[in-house]
């Protein structure tokens, strides 16, 4: 390209720079706030419905091209190669070509709600279908929801950031983005919006309903244009649900909330374990080994899995041995549960492995796959243990996936309204609400937070519906320390010490050593008794009257933390350190203020 070319092409790009910076300028002063967020609204709706389409497309035509010639009736050695395979390639695409951590994406955005303003970076628009497509197509043992959420989030704030939305509106327009994407991945509307009120915890207002509908409608609209009008899952209800069933349904919700317990246990176990290997290329090699040997051994691991939650909605249990080395036909109904029981214990296994070793998946999918599964050898078992009794394993499977995926994510009502939406089961919606409410109340006795939020809250970093804490959450303690306090030395006399004073407009005083390390401080009030003795001037040193303040906050602590401080030591003002080096102070008053000038932002409405 010529010099005179790469000019014209400049000069192209700052026209259009300033004519779209004079569309906003145009928007700023001809449509309001409110309305305008409608249409981005709309926007984010249609570019996350066309990237859930994209990527379950792409899923697909890796899955099917890879799998299609693959022997149902014996073992297959190529599930050892595909997994690691995918594996290996996402971890190469994300290190060498994003450079950048797309893995955990619901997580990353709660983060980016509660500690970034809402901003999202530009690639997170595409990478995340990249690496889930290649991970899930190979056989990955993850979901693509969850990489679909970050893309979606990331559509909305970008666009919100291109018209210089306020951080308040742009956390609407990541909440929409997440609602799109949940929407058009799974054609559930309702449950794409209520995602992003109990997993992303936003705040139902007038403001924001309208946009987190019109997104969701959207997204599921063009979904349902591109990909038809049947369900996600094929389901027909062949047996009525009787109340005489309620007893096992409540067992079953018990059922699930351990189940749900125990996946989210063995899930923060692995990825600690994958945390501790610090050579990515280690973590690599053993994701791959230990993901390759579960697939191998238990096929209906590979990919999303939903092939087998189709089989057991069908009433179909036998076909969950396909493609296995165990497989042989007239399967014995033990060895049908002792294969099922094995799946759903090292379900969690395989994903971390999957995500672990390099791999980008999300935790969606495989909550629903081990419900399903679990709700139909919870029903599959109780028949035959010679107990006289039947229950439906279809129906009790449907229920297995609102209630392990409700406990996983702490989100009975989408876990409720999303099982309806994919399979169209909305007769069952008592026993669903059943299931649900139970298996949530028995995981949140243990466990407070979902497996998205938990390791936020440890470090006080989450946004919740409390508005007290949620406004903590977005103050940070750099943007409330003073640093307009005079220090003075240990060795200083008091003569120093009343001409320190006298230029001071403060009644506290830092004293640090030559390193800057806080070693006390001064307080006007403790040293009136001696300020006005010129006897004293020579012969008293600060370090005869200093004294150690109640408390030494670090740069790095939350707010909530700094608050607790305040309460418990019943100071009006605290020393800020980092690293031992004195900062500044941080007074009781100077948060107040903030606070309540945040809380008016935050909740406006």
């Amino acid at each position: 390209m010529t010099s005179e070319q790469n000019c014209e092409n400049k000069t192209f790009r700052q026209w259009l720079d300033s004519r779209f910076i004079a569309l906003v300028l145009w928007r700023e002063r001809h449509i309001k706030e409110k309305s305008f967020v409608m249409v981005l609204a709309l926007m984010v709706g249609i570019f996350s419905g066309v990237a859930a389409i994209v990527l379950k497309y792409l899923i697909h035509l890796i899955s099917s091209s890879l799998t299609s010639g693959l022997n149902v009736t014996a073992g297959n050695y190529l599930y050892i190669l595909y997994p690691a395979m995918g594996v290996i390639i996402a971890a190469l695409y994300v290190r060498y070509v994003v450079r950048d951590n797309i893995s955990h994406g619901v997580t990353r955005v709660l983060y980016s709600i509660s500690q970034n303003k809402s901003r999202l970076k530009r690639h997170n628009m595409y990478t995340s279908i990249m690496a889930s497509s290649i991970t899930i197509g190979f056989g990955g043992s993850v979901g693509a929801e969850g990489p679909i959420v970050y893309t979606g989030a990331a559509i909305g704030s970008n666009l919100g950031q291109m018209f210089r939305m306020s951080p308040r509106i742009l956390m609407i327009l990541v909440g929409c983005g997440a609602a799109a994407g949940i929407a058009g991945i799974f054609k559930a509307p309702i449950a794409g919006m209520l995602f992003t009120l109990e997993v992303l915890m936003l705040d139902l207002t007038t403001v924001s309903v309208m946009p987190l509908l019109i997104a969701s409608i959207t997204s599921t609209t063009i979904a349902y244009v591109y990909t038809g009008y049947d369900f996600e899952f094929f389901f027909a209800q062949s047996e009525d649900f009787v109340t005489g069933r309620i007893p096992y349904v409540i067992l079953l919700g018990l059922f699930c909330g351990f189940m749900s317990l125990y996946f989210t246990r063995v899930m923060n176990m692995m990825e600690n374990i994958f945390k501790k290997v610090h050579n990515p290329w280690h973590k690599t090699f053993m994701g791959c080994i230990i993901l390759s040997a579960l697939v191998f051994l238990f096929p209906p691991l590979y990919g999303e899995g939903y092939e087998s939650i189709e089989g057991l909605l069908s009433g179909d249990p036998s076909s969950i041995v396909n493609g296995s080395i165990f497989y042989h036909e007239g399967t014995m109904v033990w060895f049908i549960i002792l294969f099922i029981a094995l799946i759903v214990l090292t379900k969690a296994f395989a994903t971390s492995a999957t995500n672990g070793g390099g791999g980008v998946g999300g935790t969606f999918a495989p909550s629903l796959y081990v419900g399903c599964l679990s709700g139909f050898l919870f029903a599959y078992t109780i028949n035959h243990l010679g107990l006289g009794i039947e229950l439906s394993t279809k129906n009790f499977a449907l229920m297995g996936m609102a209630g392990v995926m409700s406990g996983v994510m702490h989100a009975p009502l989408m876990g409720i309204f999303l099982t309806a939406e994919l399979t169209g089961g909305y007769a069952l919606f008592l026993p669903l609400l059943i299931v649900s409410t139970i298996s949530y109340g028995t995981i949140k006795f243990f466990m407070p937070y979902s497996i998205y939020t938990m390791r936020l809250a440890q470090r006080g970093e989450l946004l919740t519906h409390h508005k007290d804490k949620a406004v903590l959450t977005l103050l940070k303690i750099d943007n409330v320390i003073e640093t307009d306090f005079l220090p003075v030395s240990p060795g200083m006399d008091l003569k120093g010490m009343v001409d320190t004073i006298s230029q001071s407009k403060r009644n506290l005083f830092p004293v640090l050593n030559a390193e800057g390390h806080l070693q006390g401080v001064v307080i006007l009030d403790e040293i009136r008794n001696i300020m006005f003795r010129p006897d004293l001037y020579k012969r008293m040193h600060v370090n005869k009257f200093m004294s150690m303040p109640p408390a030494i906050l670090q740069v790095t602590d939350s707010m909530d933390k700094v608050m607790k401080t305040f309460d418990d030591t019943g100071a009006w003002n605290l020393p800020v350190v980092e690293d031992g080096k004195y900062v500044g102070f941080v007074s009781k008053s100077k948060i107040f203020n903030s606070y309540r000038r945040v809380l008016r932002h935050y909740c406006e409405d």
